[in-house]
C-alpha cells in the first residue's frame, strides 16, 4: 500500500483487520470483486491481504490475457476464484495451517471467456486440447509470480483447481514450489513483450506432458494457538473431497507401469523446473520443489 500498488477503488474495497480465530487473519485485508481495474471480474467476491493482489494482477495481465487471446482469439473476462479461509492445508486436522488462513493463497478453479466459454481446470487439463495447452501456458506462467504453484497431477487434493501462493519455504525466501513438472515449453515470453508468442498455430499438437507426483508427507502439528479452526469457515475450498479416482496413474505418459497401490510413488531425487534461460525472472537458477505439495 506504501508504494501504491494496492489501493482502495471501485473494485477493492478496504475492510477491517480480521484478528483470528488463533493466528488466523490479516491486517489489511481486501475484498476484491475484480483485477486488473476491473478488466477481469470474479465469479464471487475474494478476500485477500495485499501483497498478494499485485502478483496475480500481474500474472493476470502478462500471462492469462494474452493465453486467452492465443489460443482462443478472445480475452479473459470472469475468474472463477476462492480466497480466505481459516483452516489447515487441505482440511486436514493436525495438519499446517494453509496460506489461505492469511489471505496469502488464491484458488483458480476456471476462466470466462468473452465469448461465453468456460475453462475449467477440472476438464480442461485433459480436455479440448486449446484448453490443455492455455492451463498449461498459465500454470508455467504462476510459477514466476508466485512462491507455491499446485495444479492436477501434484497430489490428490488439487485434481480441479491451480493454488497459488506466496508462502516462505525457506528463510531467504528464495526456495519455490512448482508442481506437477511438465514438458511443456511456454509460449509467452512477458520480458520481452505482454503478447510476444512464437508463430505457432493454436491447433498445433500438444508438447508431451509429464506429471510429477509423490506421496503427500506427514504435516506438522499446527501452533496450539491455531489449532481450534471452527467448524464454518468464508470459503471451505474445492479440496477437502476428490473423488475416488483422483489418482491419474492410469493415464500417466511415463513409460514405466507404476506398481500396485502406488498411485503417487515418491520421486527418488529433488526435482527442478528450470524454464528456458530467458523466461527466468528469479536469480537463483532452476526452482527447487518441496518433497510435498499440500497447501
Amino acid at each position: 500500500m506504501s508504494q501504491r500498488l494496492v489501493q482502495p477503488s471501485a473494485y477493492m474495497a478496504l475492510s477491517a483487520k480480521i484478528d483470528g480465530p488463533g493466528v488466523c487473519g490479516m491486517d489489511y485485508p481486501f475484498k476484491v470483486s475484480a483485477f486488473n481495474n476491473g478488466a477481469i471480474g470474479l465469479k464471487s467476491k475474494v478476500t485477500l491481504a495485499c501483497p498478494i493482489i499485485p502478483r496475480i494482477d500481474t500474472w493476470l495481465d502478462e500471462i492469462v490475457k494474452p493465453a486467452a487471446l492465443m489460443y482462443f482469439g478472445v480475452p479473459v473476462v470472469d475468474v472463477k476464484a476462492g480466497s480466505y479461509s481459516c483452516r489447515p492445508r487441505n482440511n486436514r486436522m493436525g495438519a499446517k495451517l494453509s496460506e489461505h488462513s492469511f489471505g496469502n493463497a488464491l484458488d483458480v478453479m476456471g476462466f470466462v471467456l468473452a465469448d461465453g466459454r468456460q475453462v475449467s481446470v477440472v476438464k480442461g487439463w485433459k480436455g479440448d486440447p486449446a484448453e490443455q495447452e492455455f492451463l498449461r501456458e498459465a500454470f508455467v506462467g504462476a510459477c514466476r509470480y508466485f512462491t507455491t504453484v499446485l495444479g492436477p497431477g501434484s497430489d490428490a487434493f488439487h485434481y480441479d483447481h491451480l493454488h497459488i501462493d506466496l508462502a516462505r519455504h525457506d528463510p531467504q525466501g528464495k526456495r519455490r514450489v512448482c508442481k506437477p513438472i511438465l514438458k511443456f515449453t511456454p509460449r509467452i515470453d512477458p520480458e520481452q513483450s505482454r503478447l510476444a508468442v512464437q508463430d505457432m498455430p493454436p491447433t498445433a499438437d500438444l508438447a508431451p506432458i509429464d506429471m510429477e507426483q509423490d506421496s503427500p508427507e506427514e504435516e506438522a502439528p499446527m501452533a496450539s494457538r491455531g489449532a481450534n479452526i471452527p467448524q464454518s469457515q468464508p470459503y471451505a475450498g474445492p479440496i477437502s473431497r476428490p473423488p475416488a479416482n483422483a489418482g491419474y496413474a492410469a493415464d500417466l505418459p511415463a513409460p514405466n507401469a507404476l506398481p500396485p497401490n502406488e498411485a503417487y510413488p515418491r520421486s527418488p531425487q529433488a526435482q527442478t523446473y528450470a524454464p528456458p534461460a530467458s523466461q527466468r525472472p528469479w536469480s537463483g537458477g532452476p526452482l527447487p520443489l518441496a518433497g510435498s505439495g499440500i497447501y
